[in-house]
C-alpha cells in the first residue's frame, strides 16, 4: 500500500463556536488533538494547514499555511495536497471529532485496487471533500489547473481525475455510527459530540 499523509485542516473562522474550535476542549483535551491522535494510527506524515502556526505549535507536527490565500476551500485542498511528502493524501477537517481510521483505510483499499484518483462519499449534504482521499500526482495538478482558471467550487475538477464515489452502503461499511462527517459548528453540537463520544465508550482516541 502506498504511504500516507494525513492532513489536519485548521483554516476555518469559527464564527458559529465563538472561539477557536480546534483549540476548544473536547473530553478534555484540544478537539485538533484528538482527531490528530486518531489518525496518527494510520498515517506516515500528519500535517496540519493553519494561517496561525503559534496556537498549534503544541501538537508538534508539521504546519503550513495557505499556499493559495484568499482562494477559499479549494485553495485549502490545493495547499494540503501540495505539500504533503506521500502518494496517498488523507484530509480531515480539525471540528471532525469521529473522523474515521476504517473509513481512509477503506479508501486506500479502493484506490490501490481500482487504480482511481479520488475517493469520496456524496451524503445527503453533497460531497465530503474535507474527509476523503486523493492521490497527490493527479488531483495536483487538476486543482491547480482550475484554480489558474478561477474554478471556486472545491469539486470544481472532478471531471479531469477518475473520481470514485462511494455508495452509502460502503459508507455505512466504513462507518457504521454515520459520524465521521460530522463537523461542529456550535456550541450545543460540541456538547452533543461529547455525549455521544460518551455514549459509545469513543473517548481515548
Amino acid at each position: 500500500m502506498p504511504m500516507l499523509t494525513v492532513v489536519i485542516q485548521a483554516g476555518g473562522q469559527s464564527s458559529r463556536m465563538g472561539v477557536d474550535k480546534a483549540l476548544k476542549p473536547f473530553l478534555g483535551r484540544p478537539l485538533i488533538q484528538r482527531v490528530a491522535d486518531r489518525m496518527k494510527l494510520i498515517a506516515d506524515e500528519i500535517i496540519v494547514t493553519t494561517n496561525q502556526p503559534a496556537g498549534y505549535e503544541f501538537l508538534r507536527l508539521r504546519l503550513v499555511p495557505d499556499l493559495k490565500p484568499g482562494r477559499g476551500a479549494l485553495g485549502g485542498l490545493y495547499t494540503a495536497v501540495a505539500s504533503a511528502s506521500f502518494p496517498l493524501v488523507a484530509v480531515a477537517a480539525c471540528d471532525m471529532p469521529f473522523a474515521s481510521l476504517a473509513f481512509f483505510e477503506g479508501a486506500c483499499e479502493i484506490m490501490n485496487r481500482e487504480g482511481v484518483d479520488v475517493v469520496i462519499a456524496k451524503t445527503d449534504e453533497g460531497y465530503e471533500p474535507l474527509h476523503a482521499l486523493y492521490r497527490r500526482e493527479t488531483c495536483l495538478p487538476a486543482i491547480e489547473a482550475a484554480i489558474s482558471a478561477d474554478q471556486w467550487k472545491v469539486i470544481s475538477w472532478f471531471p479531469q481525475v477518475k473520481a470514485r464515489i462511494l455508495t452509502p452502503g460502503e459508507v455505512k461499511s466504513f462507518d457504521p455510527s454515520g459520524l465521521c462527517f460530522w463537523n461542529l459548528n456550535t456550541p450545543e453540537e460540541f456538547i452533543e459530540a461529547e455525549q455521544r463520544a460518551r455514549q459509545a465508550n469513543d473517548q481515548t482516541i
